[in-house]
């Protein structure tokens, strides 16, 4: 984790110049990263368990009322 890629403008023209620099070799397209190791993999390591612990936490009840409430919303017709 030592280096990324260089963030994007959201703007077209300012896109299109930045990948014709990038082109050219008149920019690097990586830039070093400043984070913390230790801070992003534990992060990382938090999120990736999130959901399954907090599903193995609730009720069987509680889990079927949440999905049917989840199918109910996602099948609706347009509002």
């Amino acid at each position: 984790m030592t280096e990324r890629r260089r963030k994007r403008p959201r703007d077209p023209a300012q896109l299109a110049k930045l990948i014709v620099d990038i082109a050219m070799g008149e920019v690097e397209d990586r830039v070093q990263d400043t984070r913390n190791p230790a801070a992003f993999e534990l992060g990382r390591r938090g999120g990736l368990k999130g959901g399954r612990a907090r599903a193995e936490k609730l009720a069987p009840e509680t889990r079927r009322a949440i999905a049917a409430r989840a199918a109910a919303i996602r099948w609706q017709k347009d509002k």
